[in-house]
């Protein structure tokens, strides 16, 4: 490994860092939870997909040497040096360590809703063994490094640096595919999603939303959760709550009422009720404190 980034991290192994930070009222689209380099000899380490909680979160492990096993959708891969292995819990998986051999490797877990996003799309494409650049893994492992060595010690500066590593794997694996070399399915979602953001204002129920993918109703409802990894009412919900900050943030007089007409929510009531539930403040305190400048499309509640 010369003098790469990689070698830096190896000298710190064996090495586990959890990125534990207090919880606001924000929550962050990406978010790291734990990252580290491990040589691991024992049958021991064996992880199981469905077994793990039931809180999204991806796992990002890059085999260094040795080798590893997964079992994944009843499929069973060998991983060896070079090999980059992505994962989604809770999924049916399993990985795991042979009696006699060793595994050497470093990884990067993360939680919030634009990593899972991104993962998903990627593991669409490539399945859950990836086959990475070398300046991607160097990339990679330098997140990891910075963050084992204290880069990461507030929420943005966490969530910026786990940004940054998933951004490196979506230019790896999707950034050099353009629109022409979508699938028809890729393509459909892209599609919902453009209308659903040019249309807010509008009813945008699950049957217009597949109508416009060309799809049946429950065959694009699964494709669109797979694509962008939450159902398509929460979407919209969250889309709608985005731009409403915007409008509140630099439309000082505009009513919000009309704000919330403009977002596609003809009650005020329940406009109101959505966004606290969304941005732990009411509209009125939201415009006044100017909070859409600190959380901006950084954050996303739990519509």
């Amino acid at each position: 490994m010369g003098n790469s980034v990689l070698s830096r991290l190896r000298a710190h192994a064996p090495i586990m860092k959890t990125v534990s930070l207090p919880r606001g009222r924000h929550r962050l689209h990406t978010m790291p939870t734990s990252t580290g380099y491990e040589i691991r000899t024992e049958p021991t380490y064996d992880w199981n997909g469905r077994r793990r909680g039931r809180t999204p979160f991806t796992i990002l492990q890059h085999t260094i040497e040795g080798n590893g096993n997964l079992t994944y959708e009843r499929r069973r891969y060998r991983l060896g040096p070079g090999d980059t292995m992505l994962l989604i819990v809770p999924h049916d998986h399993r990985y795991w360590l042979a009696e006699g051999e060793s595994w050497e490797f470093f990884w990067i877990s993360m939680s919030g809703q634009e990593a899972v996003r991104i993962h998903r799309a990627v593991q669409a494409t490539t399945g859950p063994v990836l086959q990475l650049r070398p300046e991607t893994v160097e990339h990679l492992a330098s997140c990891s490094l910075r963050l084992i060595e204290g880069e990461g010690e507030t929420p943005g500066a966490a969530s910026r640096i786990a940004y940054e590593a998933a951004m490196a794997l979506y230019d790896d694996i999707l950034g050099s595919q353009g629109a022409s070399s979508l699938t028809g399915e890729d393509a459909a979602m892209r599609r919902v999603v453009e209308y659903i953001n040019a249309n807010l204002e509008k009813p945008l129920s699950v049957p217009v939303l597949a109508e416009v993918a060309g799809l049946s109703r429950a065959h694009f409802s699964r494709l669109f959760l797979a694509s962008e990894g939450v159902p398509p009412a929460v979407f919209v919900l969250q889309e709608r709550m985005r731009r409403a900050g915007r409008l509140l943030s630099s439309h000082a007089r505009l009513p919000v009422k009309e704000i919330a007409i403009l977002c596609g929510l003809d009650d005020p009531n329940y406009f109101a009720k959505v966004f606290r539930r969304f941005f732990g403040t009411s509209p009125t305190e939201f415009r006044t404190t100017g909070m859409y400048a600190v959380s901006g499309s950084e954050h996303a509640g739990t519509a």
